[in-house]
């Protein structure tokens, strides 16, 4: 069986031939463009899903986002730790609004859509300009922590999604000169420019770990991220149709897509996670190792250590001697 798969410079027309995501419906044509293969649907309630196996893949990776967001915001002074939490949260709302899209839990029907799809690439696209500045963090060109670090990522993140959301908004509507057939400033932000800044963070992660840890396990971890990353953009852009067919359209690329794209996020965690350390001496969770002394020891050795400290408090305390009141006879 050959490899089929559709590629145009500049538009969106041969990869909608080949995958469904979110904004095929809106774009080529009125009635948008439709993958030569994809997911079979099932139904719930009454209610069609579509793509059920990548809705799961999306559930989890939720699930996941919020057990890394936890132990991020428990590190308390682990360098960085408010920057890179931003990234987690737009990658989690991005996935939450991919799954409600390209399961049309939000019909394409509805006048919604296209406003939804439009924050949805808005959110993508912020998403890597968000992970592009958290990858100069460690270079200290702002001190972490600090309202200048937090708030040019956030206001900037912003920015980068209003102009992200305007192209989609624009393109699917036919406003500012844009159209559904005129999509090259899209097709820049969502392909070429998220590609470049993934490619830039990648560089930058390895530039820091070479010059400023003696550590060289971190490599690792984001050279999988890396990997996991690549591979998941080949299977859902090149090898979709090829999956879907070979599977009886069980699945297509955008399931392996989305589990490679949370393998991604996960490498990166754990590649932040070993290159950050907490300083215990000021960790919140270090005083819980008060309790651990105080439960072994047993009763009577604390009842000891008491009285020994009431013994030499005893001893050393200045006798105090008090004159006795004259007796007068009345």
């Amino acid at each position: 069986m050959s490899v089929t798969y559709y590629f145009e410079a500049l538009n969106f027309n041969g990869i909608c031939r080949t995958i469904a995501i979110s904004l095929c419906p809106l774009i080529g044509r009125e009635d948008g463009i439709e993958p030569v293969c994809y997911s079979r649907n099932v139904e719930l309630s009454g209610n069609i899903i579509f793509q059920p196996s990548t809705l799961i893949i999306d559930v989890v990776a939720i699930i996941m986002t919020m057990i890394m967001i936890y132990h991020i915001r428990s590190k308390y002074t682990a360098v960085g730790r408010q920057e890179i939490v931003m990234f987690f949260y737009l990658y989690m709302l991005s996935t939450l609004l991919d799954m409600l899209l390209v399961t049309a839990i939000i019909p394409t029907s509805s006048s919604v859509y296209p406003w939804f799809a439009a924050i949805h690439i808005g959110l993508i696209c912020s998403t890597y300009w968000c992970l592009l500045l958290n990858g100069f963090v460690g270079f200290q060109f702002a001190e972490d922590g600090t309202p200048l670090s937090l708030w040019s990522i956030r206001i900037s993140s912003f920015i980068w999604f209003l102009i992200a959301g305007f192209l989609a908004i624009g393109t699917f509507k036919g406003v500012a000169g844009l159209s559904y057939q005129n999509q090259a400033g899209l097709w820049i932000f969502y392909i070429v420019l998220n590609y470049f800044m993934f490619f830039v963070y990648i560089v930058s992660q390895i530039i820091l770990v070479v010059n400023t840890l003696d550590d060289r396990w971190p490599l690792g971890d984001i050279l999988f991220a890396a990997g996991f990353f690549t591979v998941g953009q080949v299977l859902m852009y090149v090898f979709s149709v090829f999956i879907c067919d070979s599977t009886k359209h069980y699945v297509d690329g955008l399931f392996f897509g989305a589990i490679c794209n949370l393998l991604t996020v996960m490498m990166i965690y754990k590649y932040w996670d070993s290159i950050t350390k907490e300083d215990l001496e000021f960790s919140v969770g270090s005083k819980q190792n008060v309790w651990e002394v105080k439960e072994l020891l047993g009763e009577d050795e604390i009842n000891q250590n008491y009285a020994n400290n009431y013994q030499q408090t005893a001893n050393t305390t200045t006798p105090q001697h008090y004159q006795p009141y004259e007796q007068h006879p009345f």
